[in-house]
């Protein structure tokens, strides 16, 4: 199939957007077998694409979407003055989700987990990863990882799982932080790579969380199992989390507000992708940017992702967490389009997909829209006109 008549957003390096302004694409068994201008395109079925613009499918590469409950109480305490580590060190926060999620069946959790899913799927995100974190004992964590491994073989997407099991402590840990660590550490990760239900390892490392050695402990395992690692890292305040998750080779540190120079010049050394998330800067009202200059100077890929999750992100649009970057952050919309493609691709450890190019996945998004610009422009308002996922549309028509 020649998919043609298309203004062509490739999204390789080189010129802004990779743009080619009279475009095909030729798919040849869900992958491309070739990209470029129009008049050079081989032969193939035509699709007229109506002159639409065309980008690589859209990657949440940072999401929490399978959980139990609900916390828009939360959010009203907060927009009452009271501050997020307050609700956390009072029983709220993600251990109040805990104690939902444990008590959730298997198909309630799917439900819900596919209700959220469905808002992303009809932006035209074609990948997306799924953290677990919300057990935080050894079945719930795994029950959490089947969950988001149903989704991905129920929906048209490719779902990357994380182990989370170091997201916060249990109520029944809350006084023995280090019998919690050897649980993650001796049963519950072991278990998760054994079911083959975790694709990499995160954990938060924060000052109401984990601390530089939790997370070496906990990495420590993981590179003994083969597994790759992320890190929440310097969200509220700087503990060096980033500097060992680059020691690590991670794929990623996400949030990083409080990063500093010594921080960034870690994870460039290191090819780490900064991810960012405005939906918890926006929800928590935080004051404290990401040191976007410093990432620039270094050149780190910067990465953006929804972090969508029932307390301090319930973002449920990739489309917005683009135009919450560029205005809270102050990243280009050309910068906001490589986040939700090529950088999340490399956040999640992929080189066959984010970018339009032979011999990658055909996975694509077919947009109402003039320029590739347009996309981080709005709030509240969807341009897909169609998704298509390796050269079959799944979603809208041409």
């Amino acid at each position: 199939m020649l998919f043609s008549n298309l203004k062509l957003a490739t999204m390789a390096d080189g010129s802004s957007y990779g743009l080619i302004e009279d475009g095909a694409v030729l798919v040849e068994k869900g992958r491309i077998a070739w990209a470029g201008p129009a008049k050079d395109a081989p032969k193939g079925d035509r699709i007229d694409c109506g002159g639409r613009l065309l980008t690589p499918g859209l990657i949440d590469c940072h999401t929490h979407i399978v959980y139990g409950g609900n916390r828009a109480h939360e959010f009203e305490k907060r927009l009452n003055g009271v501050s997020y580590a307050e609700i956390a060190k009072a029983g709220g926060g993600i251990v109040s989700t805990v104690r939902a999620t444990r008590e959730a069946s298997d198909e309630q959790l799917l439900k819900s987990a596919a209700t959220r899913l469905q808002s992303l799927l009809a932006e035209g995100v074609t990948t997306i990863e799924i953290k677990s974190g919300y057990g935080l004992d050894v079945e719930t964590e795994l029950k959490m990882l089947r969950t988001a491994r149903k989704l991905g073989a129920t929906y048209p997407i490719d779902v990357v799982t994380s182990f989370l099991g170091a997201h916060a402590f249990p109520p029944e840990y809350r006084d023995d932080h280090a019998a919690y660590v050897d649980l993650v550490c001796s049963q519950s990760l072991p278990a998760a790579a054994r079911e083959k239900l975790a694709d990499a390892v995160d954990g938060f490392c924060e000052g109401i969380a984990f601390s530089v050695d939790d997370m070496d402990r906990v990495f420590t395992v993981a590179k003994k199992l083969g597994l790759p690692i992320k890190l929440h890292a310097e969200q509220l305040s700087n503990l060096g989390g980033a500097i060992l998750a680059a020691r690590y080779g991670a794929l990623s540190v996400d949030h990083i507000e409080y990063l500093d120079e010594a921080g960034v010049a870690a994870i460039a050394q290191s090819g780490t992708v900064a991810v960012l998330l405005p939906g918890a800067f926006y929800y928590l009202r935080e004051k404290q940017h990401p040191p976007l200059a410093a990432l620039r100077a270094h050149k780190v890929p910067i990465a953006i992702a929804t972090d969508l999750n029932p307390g301090s992100s319930p973002v449920h649009s990739l489309l917005a967490t683009m135009n919450m970057a560029c205005v809270l952050f102050g990243l280009t919309p050309e910068e906001a389009l490589r986040g939700v493609t090529q950088n999340a691709a490399r956040a999640l450890g992929f080189t066959d997909r984010g970018v339009i190019a032979a011999g990658l996945k055909a996975d694509f998004v077919l947009w109402n829209v003039e320029r590739p610009g347009d996309l981080a422009y709005p709030l509240g308002f969807n341009p897909c006109a169609a998704v298509i996922r390796q050269g079959e549309i799944v979603r809208g028509s041409l």
